[in-house]
């Protein structure tokens, strides 16, 4: 293994290859991304909750604009998860306000709108959406004229796609690997550059253990030793520790009720779920080719998790048009958009495409 890991997310395996090519994120209509909330606002309490659209801003970015509005210090401002700079997105956002006091005056420029105010007893947290609504537009498509849309979208609506994480997780120039490396090594960093880094190790190596399994063919069905995830849950058992035999839980996986998982490495405790058997060699293989990630993470207190290798997708819509391509789906909070897009073809984000201009 070479001494620098520069994190290539396009080198990983596909399911299958589609010859079509194309860019993506030409401009910021052409990512369109919409938070799905379920729960119900009781209208009363301290909490205003904010329902924004932003363009060409990052989540922080736009937290920070809010808390200006409020002549409060951004750390005040709740969000759900982080949405995408280059796109048009539409969050919820989350500011403690006195019930008596006269409601702020929000931004409403092109960049920063707010659509709606409720009222509400409780902070909005990390993670508290349900899904995200993706409307995404590719442009200057080449091979269309071969491309059978319908059997696309069937086999994504049928068995999924791999969960990899994203490019954005890796920076800009896929190196946040190496920072997690010279943390480990004695850097101090920034506490957000810090989380950024540890979250990159891991997932770097959770993608190393499903391009493997992509590889084998066994991403999306059960393997000798599984570790599953419950779908719609986190919560997750071994299939050593069950009941059921091999063929009610290969069933399950086929019907979408289980996944297989792999590894968020980290420190290993009592409510630890560790696979055995064929799936076992599989990630025991992978994870030690990265020793110093595995003990950096252990060293750095970071407690281990699992990820599904199946990333379910629902509401598909694709329509070819011309030389572009739209697709619609929902995933659920914390999948990538981009793991969608690779299975259908070998896109390019033009956010990342060299300038051109002197």
């Amino acid at each position: 293994m070479s001494d620098q890991t520069v994190v290539d997310v396009d080198a990983l395996a596909r399911v299958g290859e589609s010859g079509l090519y194309g860019r993506f994120r030409c401009e910021p209509a052409d990512f369109q991304v919409e938070e799905v909330l379920s729960h119900p606002f009781d209208g009363a309490g301290e909490h205003l909750w904010l329902w924004v659209e932003k363009t060409g801003l990052t989540t922080p970015q736009a937290a920070s604009r809010l808390a200006s509005a409020c002549d409060l210090p951004a750390r005040q401002i709740g969000f759900a998860g982080l949405k995408d700079r280059h796109a048009v997105t539409r969050q919820w956002f989350s500011v403690t306000w006195p019930i008596k006091a006269a409601t702020p005056v929000w931004p409403d420029t092109p960049e920063l709108r707010v659509l709606a105010v409720h009222r509400h007893g409780r902070k909005l947290k990390r993670g508290a959406h349900d899904a995200n609504r993706f409307i995404l537009r590719v442009r200057d498509v080449q091979g269309l004229d071969e491309f059978d849309s319908e059997a696309a979208g069937a086999r994504v609506v049928r068995d999924g796609v791999p969960n990899y994480f994203g490019a954005q997780r890796f920076g800009r120039f896929g190196d946040n690997v190496e920072l997690a490396r010279a943390l480990f090594a004695g850097r101090r960093l920034p506490r957000g550059k810090r989380s950024m880094a540890l979250s990159a190790a891991r997932s770097f190596m959770f993608n190393e253990v499903l391009d493997a399994r992509v590889r084998d063919g066994s991403w999306n069905r059960a393997m000798d030793g599984d570790v599953f995830m419950l779908d719609g849950s986190h919560s997750v058992f071994r299939a050593a520790d069950s009941d059921e035999d091999g063929a009610s839980l290969s069933r399950r996986v086929v019907e979408r009720d289980l996944h297989p998982t792999g590894p968020m490495p980290g420190r290993i405790g009592s409510r630890s779920r560790l696979p055995s058997g064929d799936a076992a060699v599989i990630e025991d293989r992978v994870l030690a080719t990265h020793p110093d990630l595995c003990d950096g993470l252990v060293a750095a207190g970071v407690d281990a998790d699992r990820r599904a290798l199946r990333l379910c997708v629902d509401d598909w819509s694709l329509a070819p048009a011309g030389d572009t391509l739209r697709v619609q789906f929902s995933l659920p909070s914390g999948a990538f958009a981009t793991t969608v897009l690779r299975e259908l073809g070998r896109f390019v984000d033009a956010q990342t495409e060299p300038s051109t201009d002197d």
